[in-house]
């Protein structure tokens, strides 16, 4: 009789050590930064000051039993699954833009409310468009078996609207197609058309105008649309070369919008300075490194497609939070990796960096 194939991984390597501890750093770190910045807004609005913390610990705690669970399941298993999930995942950005069922908040429906959870379907997409996408190249499908797929996600983001998360989609869709091998010509052609459309959506947006003329001229409007910003920068300055200090930041009381989520990496330059800021910097760099890493020594196609989705997601979203904080870019009203609030965001980053842990442990070179 034929034994049924066990998707619990038979590993004969042990997955990336390095790649390992540095999540967890992550993640400590991450909680200590939400439990500083949190505390004036969580005391503000629900009399606890540990209100948000003791939030982000339970996601924490969650995500990481799921990344070690995740982290035994062999990578093979999300090929068999890609269709349905990326296709439940599609759904669920359906639904968020039904009334009544997706929250909305600053002009956006962003958020499925179940009680008193909130679920984000952009985090849970990037995901399974990275997921899909490396089964298409894996099957050998044609060029519109990318496409379709990746601009109707794209589509679906935009009527949140959700430019940030878009921008991220974009880059994590597009490196995959661009190793997948699609012809060059198609690829460029892509790429004209989406930067067309998004130039298109920022003019014809004022939402997304102001941001856009924030950036160009951020003395126009100081108490009006520029007042994110330089708040931002006055975080920056204030936090010179070493810091005020840790739990010593002015702008988390209230004058810092989004303090605890998008505009966190901004508190913690101000309390721990330019060293502190190079530091963390510093560590991305090398959990990128890692990423790569996995990236280069995968064992298939699939793998390979599969975590070069994953890293250019993480890699691309940590670069234009910290980018936005330091006006190289407009703001973009996006997360930092494990460090930012955020349930959806935290878990579903724990579960990709399971799927490369157990990548990395299938990898052809030690």
């Amino acid at each position: 009789m034929r034994q049924k194939k066990s998707f619990l991984s038979k590993q004969v390597k042990k997955p990336d050590r390095s790649l390992l501890i540095l999540i967890l750093v992550f993640v400590f770190l991450g909680l200590v930064a939400v439990a500083d910045v949190s505390a004036p807004q969580a005391l503000s609005q629900f009399n606890d000051k540990f209100f948000f913390l003791k939030q982000q610990a339970i996601w924490a705690v969650l995500g990481l039993i799921a990344m070690f669970v995740v982290s035994k399941i062999d990578y093979k298993f999300w090929e068999k699954v890609a269709t349905p999930f990326f296709f439940a995942a599609v759904v669920l950005l359906v639904v968020v833009l039904i009334p009544g069922i997706g929250a909305k908040l600053l002009g956006a429906r962003r958020w499925i409310a179940i009680g008193s959870f909130n679920l984000q379907p952009s985090e849970i997409i990037k995901l399974a468009l990275a997921m899909y996408l490396a089964k298409v190249a894996q099957s050998k499908k044609g060029v519109l078996s990318f496409f379709v797929p990746f601009a109707l996600v794209l589509v679906l983001i935009m009527l949140q609207p959700d430019l940030g998360t878009a921008l991220v989609v974009a880059f994590l869709g597009f490196s995959q197609i661009f190793v997948s091998g699609v012809n060059i010509l198609y690829f460029v052609g892509a790429t004209l058309i989406g930067a067309v459309a998004t130039l298109t959506l920022i003019v014809f947006s004022p939402y997304r105008k102001d941001r856009l003329m924030t950036f160009l001229q951020s003395t126009s409007d100081p108490l009006g649309r520029d007042y994110h910003i330089r708040q931002i920068l006055l975080s920056l300055g204030s936090g010179g070369i070493f810091g005020v200090g840790i739990g010593q930041s002015h702008q988390k009381y209230l004058f810092l919008p989004e303090a605890s989520t998008d505009s966190i990496f901004a508190v913690i330059l101000e309390e721990l300075g330019f060293v502190g800021g190079v530091i963390l910097i510093g560590l991305f760099v090398y959990f990128i490194f890692r990423l790569l890493r996995v990236c280069l020594n995968a064992p298939d196609d699939f793998a390979k497609i599969f975590a070069i989705g994953i890293t250019c997601w993480l890699g691309g979203q940590i670069f234009l939070n910290m980018a936005s904080m330091v006006a190289l870019v407009p703001l973009t009203g996006i997360p930092l990796p494990f460090f930012s609030y955020g349930g959806s965001s935290l878990v579903t980053i724990l579960i990709a960096c399971g799927i490369l842990l157990n990548i990395s442990s299938h990898a052809t070179k030690t």
